[in-house]
């Protein structure tokens, strides 16, 4: 049983790691499309995720439909995600870049306050301090201004942070449920794509090919990231995986050195030490504590 235990957290670390490459990775397709509407880039995403998952389903022969009592989760879950997309772009459309990014890793918090309101698992004095170092390394990296302080969608941008972090709680008390996570994700898919559709319908803008194809990258990485966090929090609880949700800004940093030149500085390079150090605490005291 403890072995059992054991393997099932290891899989949720590697989940949440391999979400935070794939976001990473939709993030740096997103900006490589241009200036498009918000709402345009965000039904390509989601669309994208909704073809794919349903391909899936229908190669594996699963049945597509929620298992009993699972609606109001599944509803829940997909709620709480879009309300955390459209605020999340809300806050990129009216902040500095740095301060939406921020307001937007309040995620993990959340998921873990979340998860101990509505499933009690209770996090320790340790999990909490070594979430909050995780959190005070992402502020060295994004460096939010004053700004964030006085302005009214620094407010929606924490709402973002909630409503993504509110999701995940909603996918692991449906993963406990045996929920298929492939039906998880065209739940979310097919609902975040009916709010979107009237905003992509008379705000539309003509792309171009080139355009296109990222946007259909985009949603590839995104689907894939919202696979690999669904399997995640599926498998691990809120409290011992959600410190590894900011290697996602560790991937960014790589990636916009790759692709678009950027070089981190001594701030940046100083919270990757302390996110790395933190997630490595994470990893031992979880391993102390299973041994124990």
């Amino acid at each position: 049983m403890v072995i059992y235990m054991i393997n099932k957290k290891y899989k949720g670390i590697f989940y949440i790691i391999l979400s935070a490459f794939f976001f990473s990775l939709m993030s740096m397709f997103i900006r490589l499309s241009g200036d498009i509407p918000s709402f345009q880039k965000a039904f390509f995403r989601n669309f994208v995720a909704l073809i794919i998952s349903v391909l899936i389903m229908m190669k594996n022969h699963e049945k597509i439909g929620f298992k009993p009592g699972n609606l109001k989760y599944l509803v829940m879950r997909a709620v709480c995600g879009t309300v955390g997309i459209i605020c999340n772009f809300y806050a990129v459309d009216h902040l500095n870049l740095s301060d939406a990014s921020m307001l937007n890793k309040m995620s993990p918090f959340f998921a873990i306050l979340f998860s101990f309101i509505l499933l009690k698992e209770k996090i320790s004095a340790v999990q909490a301090v070594i979430v909050t170092g995780a959190f005070i390394g992402s502020l060295f990296i994004v460096k939010p201004s004053s700004e964030i302080l006085s302005s009214p969608a620094s407010l929606i941008g924490l709402l973002g942070g909630m409503g993504a972090g509110t999701a995940y709680t909603f996918v692991r008390i449906l993963g406990q449920k045996g929920e298929n996570k492939s039906f998880i994700v065209l739940f979310f898919s097919a609902f975040s794509c009916l709010v979107f559709l009237p905003f992509l319908i008379f705000d539309y803008h003509e792309m171009s090919l080139k355009q296109l194809v990222f946007l259909i990258l985009a949603g590839v990485s995104a689907c894939g990231g919202q696979f690999s966090v669904t399997s995640a929090y599926c498998y691990a609880p809120a409290k011992e995986i959600s410190v590894y949700d900011y290697s996602q800004l560790i991937f960014a940093t790589v990636l916009g050195f790759l692709v678009f030149g950027q070089i981190p500085d001594s701030l940046s390079i100083i919270g990757y030490i302390i996110i790395i150090s933190m997630a490595v605490a994470m990893f031992i005291y979880n391993n102390k504590k299973t041994d124990g």
